[in-house]
């Protein structure tokens, strides 16, 4: 009998195992949607069609007073949700840690952020600061919940496997974003048919996302475990002397720091790229609703493809190579988009696709190999601060971008002005010694990274 027991524990802890993978690859399979439907292709847009209906005649709206281009109040409102985000991370992240409770947090974020999503439904005439408001609260949400998720695959996979178990992860969210925009693009372009006007089937479009992301979060919330670290029981002190002590720890580790910065610079390329292309697309471009829909659907199909085909790559060349590669691919499509021809949609199809191929692969391998270099029972402090260079730190980008196009009124001076991020990215990576900096932060090397 002890025999069988010591035969069948390692197969059962193996089978809770992947149980707890399915369980998180479902996280992204729920909040993906807002990430693709609202931010990405309808939001934009929609938002700054509804600030330009409530802007004076020089096309400027007055926030708090404050003159603000129409054109530019989407981009600023991404910005001021994750200065938000900022704050409320690092507080989460350690009282996360503290107790060992993540999904209670979890299940909070995600159903904060759901819950303002859907009341994007009442965004309509010229209420342009509600949907600010409700911009910044879903984006904030969406942020903090994506740092207790991160902070899970440490916990739930091994060394050997996070490659391949981040990437199936993204996979499951451009997977779920595609499955949701054909549905989309199905009602939008036959709103008629649906005895709905075109506005109202955007606000059903922006509304649906959050009762999606509110319904699947049940799947993870069910299947992951809390756990309770040596860290975790040791630690008491409040939020923000736990903060403090978090960023002491981290200046411990200069390598882990140097990755974060390499990653909060290009990183923050591609999240503006995501969150503006549609606004490029339909100002700059000319291009109509049900093209952007298409071409972001083609994106999350093919990013399904290129997020496991990127993880098989790195198998071979290691996570940094391969993740050095995917910024050559992004500075040489963004570069391309500058000279797109307006009201051409095909080429805006081609820049989809390149887009797709690099997009899944470049975040999930970087956040698989950022699990490597975060010492063990601190996952979701030091996620807190991954977060902030995914997500926290990204308000340069739509910031730049934003004061570009109100100094220039060009929204391709907009665009390429984003080549920037990845060129210095790729630099500050390179130069970063990732072998040594995961035996510093006290975990094995793998074989290949």
């Amino acid at each position: 009998m002890g025999t069988d027991t010591v035969r069948t524990q390692p197969a059962d802890e193996a089978g809770e195992r992947r149980r707890e993978q399915h369980g998180w690859y479902f996280y992204d399979w729920a909040c993906s949607v807002y990430s693709t439907s609202v931010l990405t292709v309808f939001l934009g847009p929609y938002l700054t069609s509804v600030a330009e209906s409530a802007a004076d005649a020089d096309e400027f709206v007055h926030p708090l007073g404050v003159p603000v281009r129409a054109g530019s109040f989407f981009a600023y409102s991404v910005s001021l949700s994750v200065v938000l985000a900022v704050v409320v991370m690092p507080l989460v992240g350690s009282a996360a840690d503290r107790t060992g409770r993540k999904k209670p947090l979890l299940g909070a974020a995600a159903y904060v952020g759901a819950a303002a999503t859907t009341g994007m439904f009442f965004l309509d005439g010229d209420r342009y600061l509600l949907g600010g408001v409700l911009l910044v609260v879903a984006n904030a949400a969406q942020s903090v919940a994506m740092m207790l998720y991160n902070s899970y695959l440490p916990q739930i996979a091994p060394p050997a496997e996070r490659d391949a178990v981040s990437s199936r992860g993204w996979a499951f969210g451009y997977a779920a974003g595609s499955l949701v925009l054909i549905a989309n693009l199905v009602l939008y372009s036959a709103h008629d048919t649906f005895g709905l006007s075109e506005t109202a089937a955007v606000r059903v479009c922006l509304a649906s996302a959050g009762l999606w992301w509110g319904a699947f979060t049940l799947v993870p919330l069910r299947r992951l475990r809390d756990r309770r670290t040596k860290t975790a029981r040791q630690a008491t002190a409040p939020g923000l002397r736990q903060l403090a002590a978090t960023v002491r720890d981290m200046r411990r580790h200069p390598l882990t720091l140097a990755f974060l910065l390499a990653y909060l610079v290009y990183n923050d390329g591609i999240q503006t790229v995501i969150s503006q292309a549609s606004v490029y697309g339909s100002e700059e471009l000319g291009l109509g609703q049900s093209t952007l829909i298409t071409a972001v659907l083609l994106v999350q199909m093919l990013a399904v493809a290129g997020a496991v085909a990127m993880g098989r790559l790195a198998r071979t060349y290691g996570a940094k190579r391969t993740i050095l590669g995917s910024l050559v691919a992004w500075t040489v499509t963004l570069g391309a988009g500058y000279f797109l021809p307006a009201g051409a949609p095909v080429w805006f199809f081609v820049l989809a696709a390149g887009i797709g191929l690099v997009l899944g692969g470049s975040q999930a391998l970087s956040r698989s190999l950022f699990s490597h270099l975060v010492p063990p029972g601190k996952e979701a402090e030091y996620f807190s601060a991954y977060e902030m260079s995914d997500r926290g730190m990204s308000w340069l980008g739509p910031l730049l971008f934003g004061v570009t196009y109100q100094l220039t009124g060009s929204y391709r001076s907009a665009i390429i002005s984003l080549v920037a991020f990845f060129v210095i990215g790729f630099t500050l990576l390179a130069r970063v010694p990732v072998r040594r900096a995961i035996g510093e932060a006290g975990n094995p090397v793998p074989e290949k990274i």
